[in-house]
């Protein structure tokens, strides 16, 4: 049998899916000895219903297959210690956190970060945003991107039943650990709040908020982090254009005129916000019918028009799926479940062509000529 100091080392280095580190670094292995002949391997995590037990349990048990499992909750000195090490990350610390780190920023937020923040905009609402925010970011994921979401919509949060997370965010203290749902990290309000409360916030409220959830969110440093936000042009793009500066702004519009010239308002604002408007995203752009026919059931041509317009891009156009509508309001995003739909391959297109963008450029005030 393996000797107990062995195994320790084989075990520490299994990553959890979660927090993307290993069983060493969070602290998340205890004792280990033996029991009955077999190895006693002791999981200790934040909460006994910690959200990738089986996983964990299972890659235990692929290294070492007779051992046998147990798990505690951490104490306060154990959660303070991870709380602080995950702080120390997020900052760019790649000790053990010996301090809080309350006062640094999460290192996805410098200039020079891989990360790219890409907000999901509309002018109005009704046009299939979220739906666009939720089945985008699993494409993403699907390419092998590290993908992470906020849902930036305070006032009508809806990412939570999108996404179909079965678990809620984790609390350390100043720190949230986002849920994870098909390869995608998540935050919402509607972690926090009943469905059927109203959050009835003022502007510094709001935008405390925000800051908060971008701030203080385990989001490590993703490949992408997607801001779903609200529509028109209020306190939470102002606020979003202050946390985020670097964020990319993409445009989610329907085929017909009215819904398109609600959009440009939403564009020009980012614009005159300093935040660059990247591309448009139609979406219900046709319905395919049975007999193969497509029906533009709400009009034509107002994504390229918008776009047109803006001088960017018209980047993808999502038709109109009964099975897009069902996932939302089931928890089970099409890209997911129907694969080869055509919904989804217009989702997996479209992440392909967001990232082939790469990040949009940042020009320095230092450099700009009089």
């Amino acid at each position: 049998m393996t000797t107990d100091p062995n195994l320790r080392n084989h075990l520490a280095d299994i990553v959890e899916p979660q927090l993307v580190r290993t069983l060493g670094e969070l602290g998340f292995l205890g004792a280990i000895g033996e029991a009955n002949g077999s190895p006693r391997v002791e999981l200790v995590l934040p909460v006994t219903g910690w959200p990738n037990l089986d996983l964990l349990e299972a890659a235990i048990r692929e290294r070492a297959s007779t051992a046998s499992v147990v798990v505690r909750a951490m104490n306060e000195e154990e959660l303070l210690g991870l709380r602080n090490f995950l702080r120390g990350a997020m900052a760019g610390d790649p000790g053990p956190g010996q301090h809080s780190h309350a006062d640094v920023k999460p290192r996805f937020l410098d200039k020079l970060s891989k990360t790219r923040v890409l907000g999901i905009s509309s002018g109005k609402g009704g046009v299939g945003k979220s739906s666009v925010t939720v089945n985008l970011a699993i494409a993403l994921a699907l390419d092998g991107f590290d993908v992470g979401v906020l849902d930036a919509d305070v006032y009508g949060f809806s990412l939570p039943k999108m996404l179909g997370a079965v678990n809620d965010p984790i609390v350390l203290g100043d720190t949230v650990i986002p849920t994870l749902a098909h390869g995608v990290r998540c935050v919402s309000m509607g972690y926090f709040v009943a469905d059927e409360q109203p959050v009835i916030w003022r502007g510094p409220m709001l935008h405390k908020a925000i800051e908060q959830l971008v701030t203080e969110a385990w989001w490590d440093e993703p490949d992408f982090l997607l801001i779903d936000m609200p529509p028109g042009t209020g306190d939470v793009a102002l606020t979003l254009s202050e946390v985020l500066p670097r964020i990319e702004m993409y445009v989610v519009t329907t085929p017909q005129p009215a819904a398109q010239r609600v959009a440009q308002r939403s564009a020009y604002a980012a614009r005159k916000l300093r935040l660059s408007v990247r591309g448009v995203i139609e979406n219900m752009s046709w319905f395919t019918g049975n007999d193969g026919e497509r029906y533009e059931i709400f009009g034509s041509g107002g994504g390229e028009q918008l776009a047109r317009e803006l001088g960017i891009a018209l980047l993808g156009q999502v038709p109109l799926e009964a099975l897009l509508r069902e996932g939302g309001d089931v928890g089970a995003p099409i890209v997911v479940t129907h694969p080869s739909s055509e919904s989804a391959l217009a989702f997996r297109a479209l992440a392909k062509t967001v990232a082939a963008q790469g990040p949009a450029r940042v020009y320095r005030q230092e450099l700009k000529l009089s």
